[in-house]
């Protein structure tokens, strides 16, 4: 057995997981956001907290990569 290559424990698999939905929810606030940008008179407020929201959940996805990959300097 090769020891190079990382085990896919459990663990890894549901962080993946969740990194895939964190992933899809972080598009469907790019698109909620272009749509309301496109609006006649766009709601700046709501804007504002969307992109505050999908800012967080790309600081979440950024740890649990982090999680599964870990950053190794050799």
């Amino acid at each position: 057995m090769n020891d190079d290559t990382p085990a896919i424990t459990e663990e890894m698999a549901e962080l993946q997981a969740r990194v895939n939905h964190l992933r899809q929810e972080h598009a469907d606030l790019d698109a909620s956001i272009e749509a309301l940008g496109q609006a006649a008179i766009p709601d700046q407020l709501m804007i504002a907290r969307l992109k505050r929201k999908k800012l967080a959940l790309k600081d979440e996805i950024v740890k649990l990569e982090d999680r599964i990959l870990p950053d190794i300097i050799a």
